[in-house]
């Protein structure tokens, strides 16, 4: 059997005993230093010392595998995120230091067993999309080394891809997670701005930076994501300018998604595949249309061509100012330009993102998710040595404006060019959505059955099934005309629920038709000779649970049941008083049954 390569793999080998962390993770580690010598990986800036592997596997040791999600799994993190110990470059020997703290989001990892193997390389400062703008070396595209890797989360990407890690963090502030992870048949997720904590994180944009996931399988970003999206992750200094949207776990049964009309490509191939996803959707059970790209194109522009670079040069302008030999020439082109905007600039500029903001807003009354290419093509690095800062501004196409407006995306793969090259999809959605994406990416990795990565192994079903649960949901039992099909269902999935088990109480509960309720509703209760009822259970997002109690009326109201699994979830009882007159309908099992009975009897 070969080693495990996904997150959940590596959790079933080690749950069944048929690999040992230690040895798995030290064996992994003598393979990466061997991969360093002679030649130096470029998608590495350092490696775990011996004794940095060391100390992390004596951690792990005092932890229970039942206790942490990530148990054993190795990762690596983009050489712009803090790690106690290790040495942070941003791609800039002469910006290097050695951190004093971890950063939260690496910390939630280790903390859930997570095991860290190195740092890896990235464009300058996070300034580029293209992973060639780096003293440590430019990373090759693992399908072709003539074409770029995409950046700047260019070595994250790589060692994904090369299955030489579980999974690892990357940084989106235009695109630089989601484009590697297009160019590497990766899944690449970026998070609503302010759901995961840059605390610790070089900025590159301070108020629109996004700390993201590159993955295999959409599976294991939920995983991942249900460690790092704690509800309090976020520390209150960051709190003052990422505000995040209300929680959202899924998306209706059938969503409306929106594909651009006229569509920018640099690449007939990637045109071509671009039509091909297209008709791809409608083999999914989505209601598809067209909107017009252009006021998020606009946007787009005020990224670079705005004032959010001098956020870029308040981090790094003084060294890019002394030119040092380590200083990447177009990124000290693009850093030197923000010290030319002016406090009016910046306020003008953000008055314009409010104002093309407001004229995006009628896409999302019309449709539920976006479908974009994740780029319009993918370049050599000849092309991209010939004009760096055209084919960079290119790339950015479809990814530039989504942080500036404060939205969720996730990249994934679609299928390959005639020669090979991976080409993908990024699906945007409102912020809060960040869970409802990941589902819908596992449903659409589940319908390609595409090669995990550079052909690791083909797809299997197993890869697509999300066990893990959002962060900070609330579970909720249903036992009535809120269940699938039911006439008040509408309030659960216009909250954004998401069902997470149709299971059934423990055998302690009567269930009654109760009169006069407009539509018929039933009545739970508790008894000493009761019975299983069959309930569903949703995942409910914490900020609309106060708005779906508003709407319950009397008899009915919120307290605690049991399942037969002996856990204990909220859910809707009843007064008791409502059930004196009450038809005890017990004896069906479920309120569906009983529904189902009453109908065949009418017929």
């Amino acid at each position: 059997m070969s080693a495990p390569i996904s997150v959940a793999e590596m959790r079933d080998a080690i749950a069944a005993g048929r690999i040992s962390p230690p040895e798995s993770l030290r064996q992994r580690w003598q393979q990466l230093c061997r991969l360093n010598e002679p030649v130096r990986d470029p998608a590495w800036i350092s490696l775990a010392t011996e004794p940095q592997l060391e100390t992390q596997l004596a951690a792990l040791a005092e932890r229970a595998l039942e206790d942490c999600p990530l148990y054993g799994v190795p990762f690596a993190v983009k050489d712009n995120i803090d790690v106690a110990g290790w040495t942070t470059t941003a791609a800039c020997p002469e910006f290097a230091y050695v951190a004093t703290h971890t950063a939260q989001v690496a910390a939630r990892l280790m903390q859930a067993g997570a095991v860290l193997l190195g740092k890896t390389n990235l464009d300058q400062f996070a300034t580029g999309l293209v992973g060639t703008r780096s003293p440590y070396g430019r990373v090759p595209n693992v399908f072709n080394a003539e074409h770029i890797c995409g950046g700047s989360s260019s070595g994250s990407a790589s060692v994904v891809a090369r299955g030489l890690v579980g999974f690892a963090l990357g940084t989106d502030t235009a695109g630089s997670g989601r484009v590697p992870a297009g160019f590497s048949n990766l899944i690449g997720v970026k998070p609503t701005p302010g759901v995961i904590s840059n605390a610790g994180v070089v900025p590159a944009c301070r108020t629109l930076d996004c700390v993201s996931l590159l993955t295999l399988t959409a599976a294991d970003a939920a995983t991942v994501y249900s460690v790092i999206a704690a509800r309090d992750a976020l520390p209150p200094a960051e709190a003052i300018y990422n505000r995040p949207e209300c929680a959202r776990y899924a998306l209706p049964p059938r969503p409306r998604v929106g594909v651009p009309r006229d569509p920018f490509f640099a690449s007939d191939a990637y045109r071509e595949l671009f039509e091909a996803s297209r008709g791809h959707l409608q083999t999914l059970p989505c209601v598809h249309g067209t909107f017009d790209l252009a006021p998020f194109t606009e946007v787009a522009a005020l990224l670079y061509q705005g004032p959010w670079t001098a956020e870029r040069y308040a981090v790094a302008g003084a060294l890019v100012e002394r030119r040092p030999p380590g200083i990447d020439p177009v990124v000290a082109e693009v850093i030197g330009t923000g010290k030319q905007y002016t406090a009016v600039d910046a306020f003008n500029a953000l008055y314009r993102v409010r104002e093309l903001e407001a004229r995006t807003r009628h896409v999302w009354d019309e449709f539920d998710l976006l479908m974009v290419p994740t780029a319009p093509g993918l370049p050599k690095l000849a092309d991209i040595a010939a004009e760096p800062i055209l084919r960079n501004s290119e790339l950015g196409t479809y990814t530039n404006f989504v942080n500036l407006l404060g939205l969720a995306a996730v990249a994934v793969p679609f299928g390959f060019t005639a020669d090979g090259l991976p080409f993908g999809v990024t699906f945007i959605a409102r912020g809060g959505s960040d869970w409802a994406l990941i589902e819908f990416a596992a449903q659409w990795q589940r319908s390609r059955e595409l090669p995990l990565g550079a052909h690791l192994r083909q797809l299997r079903s197993a890869d697509t099934r999300i066990t893990a649960t959002p962060p900070g949901a609330i579970p909720l039992a249903v036992v009535g005309a809120h269940m699938q099909g039911m006439p008040l269902h509408h309030q659960l999935t216009a909250r954004g629920a998401r069902l997470n088990a149709v299971t059934r109480t423990a055998a302690c509960y009567r269930l009654y038709s109760l009169n006069g309720t407009d539509p018929p509703k039933p009545g739970l209760a508790r008894a000493d000779a009761g019975a299983a009822i069959a309930v569903e259970v949703y995942d409910m997002p914490p900020d609309t649970l106060g708005t779906l109690l508003a709407e319950i009326p009397p008899p009915l109201g919120l307290g605690t049941i049991e399942l037969n699994d002996g856990t204990w979830v909220k859910g809707f009882i009843c007064e008791p008083q409502a059930l004196r007159d009450a038809q005890d309908i017990t004896a069906h099992g479920g309120w569906r049954a009983y529904a189902l009975a009453n109908a065949l009897k009418g017929t």
